[in-house]
């Protein structure tokens, strides 16, 4: 398995922090300075609330993601960490807020690691079927610079639809341990289905658009179908004015 450059102590990921002030409703005003408030957390340390440049914040995020060790340069420390949650703007998805998670070198810790698919399945490339992926992540206990950057799955394994991989499929690591229960399903290469007709002609009936309504009823609403109109002879039944 590949791990990130930045595991390694010659090549340490650094971001440059400072310690943080101004909370709540007044964030925005941090915001429009082009800094992101966070927050740093972690057993046995004292929370810490920091802003730091967003984009050398993009700019780390993508070297690291949520896997790689980052060292958070505040008032002289060094502080070991990793990226824990990211708040995004729900229609821009500029960057909101950021946790760091505070970590002992030394110590193992639970994160949940990316899967990664690699090879060709002959189910998919001979036999038309579709890959579909049922665990993004997997949760893996490690040292901090033990943390693998994302687990990859061999799908050359599969010949045939219907064939699945599971946990306990995957090769063990001497650096890692997956947490994630042996009897889960990573993928599988499940069967291509074409587009069913049944909703089209199920949905819009002739017989239930044209039945008339009874007086004091409301005609049925199915799959957006318009009421139906008002029975003709009710309108028919109406008196003649006289001339």
């Amino acid at each position: 398995m590949k791990g990130k450059k930045s595991h390694s102590s010659t090549d340490k990921v650094s971001l440059k922090a400072e310690l943080r002030t101004i909370f709540g409703k007044k964030l925005n005003k941090v915001r429009k300075q082009g800094l992101v408030p966070g927050n740093i957390f972690g057993p046995d340390f004292k929370s810490k609330s920091i802003s730091v440049v967003y984009k050398d914040l993009v700019k780390t995020y993508k070297m690291v993601g949520e896997t790689g060790i980052v060292y958070i340069s505040l008032d002289k420390e060094n502080i070991p960490v990793l990226i824990k949650t990211i708040q995004k703007h729900p229609l821009s998805s500029s960057l909101l807020h950021i946790d760091f998670r505070k970590i002992d070198l030394s110590k193992k810790i639970e994160t949940n690691v990316p899967v990664k698919a690699v090879g060709i399945s002959e189910a998919v490339s001979q036999k038309a079927g579709v890959l579909l992926i049922q665990s993004e992540t997997l949760l893996v206990e490690a040292l901090p610079e033990d943390i693998p950057s994302h687990i990859e799955v061999d799908i050359t394994v599969i010949k045939d639809i219907g064939q699945e991989i599971k946990v306990s499929d995957l090769k063990k690591s001497d650096k890692y341990e997956i947490k994630t229960p042996i009897e889960k399903v990573i993928l599988g290469v499940v069967a291509h289905k074409e587009e069913s007709i049944v909703p089209e002609t199920a949905v819009a009936a002739p017989e239930i658009i044209t039945e008339a309504v009874k007086e004091g009823e409301e005609a049925p609403v199915e799959g957006g179908v318009v009421p139906a109109a008002p029975a003709k002879k009710e309108a028919q039944a109406q008196p003649v004015p006289k001339k």
